[in-house]
């Protein structure tokens, strides 16, 4: 079969405004995400939760966000993808407004839900408005370059941002800083972003959207509860629920005439293999970034402040690496530079290897910037592989899929990675623990590195030392070695990408054609 092409219509200046525009709330939701664990400490002496209340907190904001990404981006496709996306916006500040007026832990947890389930609807939105925006490939991938550095800098500024607010202000003053951003999205977006939409939706499934719903929330609380080492009983009937329900949820798309998501998508070589890039990726960096943030606080003893600053330029360098990328795909194959990315992560975190407790925090650094590098270089090709591979009224479910996987990986990199590390930790502490140590307090000490050095300080002169120094030792050895199993995964990961995404330029463009 011939195929005409035409030249696609290239991005204005009012479409790259739109683009600023448009990528503030995901500048916002990245530092959103970190600023909560900062201000527990001070919202625990205020609210006074109990521990559960605590967890959820936490967790519930992820929890929503994961469950609800596939509907809302089907409720994008449908009404508009420009007006969910806004009216996420209105819910995300009034989300803000009621955390920071929260006098009780039942009110945060439920304002954390609201936020969660706004920033579902904001997400997807922002990849889906963009493939429509930027016809033009080279563009695309300079706006998904975009896309991505504001998501590196926004997780790199959480801790420096979110900890100055607490500081001079309090935590209350950390949910009032969303409210400026949403508003310029609402009075700018319906100016310079367009709207967009699927001509032909579907109708609204709702057994498929219980699926998708109950089966992700199911699916990541198992993973999560199974992270966190409590109620196995538990995170193994919610695990293998949630799984049942996806599974269910996936035989009825392949039967309905017009799917919530096409589920076929994943037969575009092109679109499968930049996914399972993607998952993998984050798998390996979230399981290994939290532990880096814990050495640089308890092992080298640096403020939280401080730890962030030493990790600012690995989000520079990310965010740079992007629109190297962008460039270099001009003159190279894809999958070359993908795999190069993925090389260059694995030799950041293969550096871990030689780890100790008396490393410099400029040796943190530069092993961040080869991780930022790497990952900044994939993961902007990929994630414009994702929504390439797809026509334009597909772009809400491709971005849902693509947003659906990089939370999955951070939770199986949490749960799984973190267990690792927890497991050779334990291990190692149970077989340097100084001698008469309490077999109470080793049991204690071996729950986490900051339990250890606070059962240390309690102890007496030279017992105390030693379980500090013992820990200590053996957090280190722990993330020598989970580093080097992430840098194994992200070698495995740039063969992958390699091979699956060969020659996929051609295969992406032809997505576009037949499906």
């Amino acid at each position: 079969m011939e195929l005409t092409t035409e030249t696609p219509q290239r991005a204005t200046t009012r479409t790259w405004v739109g683009l600023a525009v448009l990528v503030l709330p995901m500048l916002l939701i990245a530092i959103d995400g970190m600023v909560l664990i900062f201000a527990l400490a001070d919202i625990t002496a205020e609210l006074k939760p109990s521990g559960t209340q605590q967890l959820w907190m936490l967790d519930i904001y992820a929890l929503m966000l994961a469950g609800l990404l596939i509907t809302m981006s089907s409720l994008g496709d449908r009404f508009g993808r420009r007006r969910v996306l806004l009216i996420g916006a209105v819910f995300f500040a009034i989300a803000s407004v009621l955390g920071a007026l929260s006098t009780a832990p039942w009110m945060l947890i439920a304002a954390r839900a609201l936020l969660g389930i706004s920033g579902a609807m904001i997400m997807p939105g922002t990849l889906s408005l963009i493939r429509n925006m930027f016809a033009d490939r080279d563009q695309r991938r300079t706006a998904m370059a975009v896309w991505s550095a504001m998501g590196a800098l926004g997780a790199a500024a959480g801790p420096i941002v979110g900890g100055w607010i607490i500081e001079v202000f309090s935590w209350h003053a950390a949910f009032l800083m969303n409210i400026p951003v949403m508003v310029l999205l609402l009075a700018l977006a319906p100016f310079l972003v367009p709207e967009s939409r699927n001509p032909n939706p579907g109708r609204i499934d709702v057994p498929s959207i219980l699926f998708s719903l109950t089966g992700m929330i199911s699916f990541v609380y198992g993973v999560k509860t199974f992270a966190e080492g409590k109620d196995p009983g538990v995170a193994f009937l919610t695990f293998f629920a949630g799984l049942v329900l996806l599974v269910l949820f996936v035989i009825r798309q392949l039967r309905m005439p017009v799917p919530v998501i096409n589920v076929r998508l994943f037969r575009v070589r092109a679109f499968t293999g930049a996914v399972i890039t993607d998952l993998l990726s984050v798998f390996s960096l979230v399981g290994a970034m939290f532990a880096l943030t814990q050495f640089l606080q308890l092992v080298l003893g640096l403020s939280v402040i401080s730890s962030a600053l030493w990790m600012l330029p690995q989000a520079a360098v990310s965010a740079c690496a992007g629109f190297i990328a962008a460039a270099l795909v001009k003159r190279f194959p894809t999958a070359l530079i993908v795999a190069l990315g993925g090389l260059i992560t694995a030799g950041g975190f293969a550096m871990l290897l030689r780890l100790t407790p008396d490393t410099p925090p400029w040796m943190i650094a530069i092993t961040l910037c080869l991780v930022g590098l790497g990952a900044g270089v994939g993961m902007t090709l990929t994630n414009d592989l994702i929504m390439s591979s797809v026509r334009p009224e597909q772009a809400g479910q491709a971005a849902a899929i693509s947003e659906t996987a990089y939370e999955l990986g951070t939770a199986f990199g949490t749960a799984i990675l973190g267990s690792v590390l927890l497991g050779f930790y334990r291990r190692g502490l149970a077989e340097a623990a100084p001698a008469g140590l309490p077999a109470t307090v080793l049991e204690g000490a071996k729950e986490t590195l900051a339990a250890a050095l606070v059962y240390a300080q309690q102890l007496p002169g030279e017992i105390g030392a030693a379980l500090a120094s013992a820990a200590v030792d053996s957090f280190t050895s722990a993330l020598a070695w989970t580093g080097g199993i992430a840098a194994v995964i992200l070698f495995a990961v740039a063969i992958f990408a390699g091979i699956m995404l060969r020659g996929v330029s051609a295969q992406a463009d032809l997505a576009e054609v037949e499906h």
